[in-house]
């Protein structure tokens, strides 16, 4: 019974973990349109590259957060633009938060991705 149960823990630790940090080398479309800005009431500085920021997490962080963003090991981030801002986004990724670890996805990816999920309210 042991055995089982330990076989099973490493089995599930090992979908874990693999899931976490996936492909580092997204592929994104071949035609590529940036984001339009906010409607009336957002506030953005940066321009978003939403089918970029997209293909990225889906190859980086979908594995713990899902691939519609309604979480799985990780939080659900649908919303996570009305708890977050940008930059608190962006420190997340760079310095890690709970079981994610730091540095899954840095510098311009980072960046869009953080913009990215700040417009998701």
């Amino acid at each position: 019974m042991k055995r089982v149960m330990g076989l099973a823990l490493a089995g599930l630790l090992a979908i874990s973990l693999s899931a976490c940090g996936g492909n580092q080398a997204a592929q994104p479309p071949a035609e590529q349109k940036p984001a339009e800005t906010p409607a009336a009431g957002g506030t953005s500085n940066a321009s978003v590259d939403a089918a970029k920021a997209e293909a990225t997490f889906k190859n980086t962080c979908a594995g713990c957060h899902g691939q519609n963003l309604e979480g799985i090991v990780g939080p659900n981030l649908q919303k996570i633009g009305g708890q977050l801002s940008k930059d608190q986004i962006l420190e997340i990724l760079k310095n890690g938060k709970g079981g994610m670890p730091p540095n899954l996805v840095s510098g311009a990816d980072a960046d869009n991705i953080a913009a990215w999920l700040a417009e998701k309210k």
